[in-house]
């Protein structure tokens, strides 16, 4: 199983059978790599109802007939335009022919505004977490620090984590410490940062402090091989 890294929140998953895209945010992402009207994939996870996480669903889901999982009130408003939708929520999980979802908690707001200026409230924000093949990856979503993470990472044998690290409408630097030693993953990578002026940060740096030197700054379009 491939997982590759596209800037800001963007992971892409390679089951082998299945292409798995998680937070599609492209256009308005300058640090992506990837091409809305050209990505093949099966199956778009949304961690909450952001402008900078929903991102281009719309326009991939409809070109691919893919399946969005996502929140079920963002599930729900995305299924009234036609898109192929499973809600999920907190705490619920769901056994795909992909592989099993699960959404965790994430402390956060979730909302985002259509083209022509309308709010859509979204529901609770989460995180993901997706295991195939034996393999569990956790995306943390948008989140503050919040001491269940240790719990999550007790209950789960986590390969790879993305915690998110700009501060400011996420935890910070120190804070994300704290997360890559709570949710214990093999690897951890730090994700939502430099996009903005607001959440600039040195990854390198946070990388370095990490406990245990399992932290890994992917680079774009870089991908890790968990079956390796």
């Amino acid at each position: 199983m491939k997982v590759s890294f596209h800037g800001h929140s963007v992971v892409k998953v390679d089951t082998g059978n299945h292409r798995i895209i998680i937070d599609p945010y492209i256009n308005g992402n300058e640090a992506c790599d990837l091409n809305p009207s050209t990505e093949k994939v099966d199956v778009i996870l949304l961690t909450h109802a952001h402008n900078d996480h929903v991102g281009d669903t719309e326009e991939i889901a409809k070109n691919n007939d893919a399946l969005v999982v996502a929140p079920t009130e963002l599930a729900n408003h995305l299924g009234s335009k036609g898109l192929n939708t499973h809600p999920l929520h907190i705490g619920g999980s769901r056994d795909f022919e992909f592989g099993k979802v699960q959404l965790t908690q994430a402390f956060h707001g979730s909302a985002y505004n259509e083209e022509d200026g309308t709010v859509v409230y979204g529901g609770m924000p989460a995180g993901i977490l997706l295991t195939v093949n034996g393999k569990t990856i956790y995306h943390l979503g948008d989140t503050a620090l919040f001491s269940d993470l240790k719990m999550y990472g007790e209950l789960n044998d986590i390969d790879i984590a993305f915690i998110p690290i700009g501060d400011n409408f996420t935890m910070g630097p120190s804070d994300a410490l704290l997360a890559a030693e709570w949710v214990n993953a093999k690897k951890v990578v730090p994700v939502h940062y430099n996009t903005f002026p607001p959440i600039v940060q040195d990854p390198e740096a946070w990388a370095s402090k990490v406990k245990g030197g399992n932290a890994h700054v992917m680079q774009i379009g870089e991908t890790i091989d968990l079956s390796s």
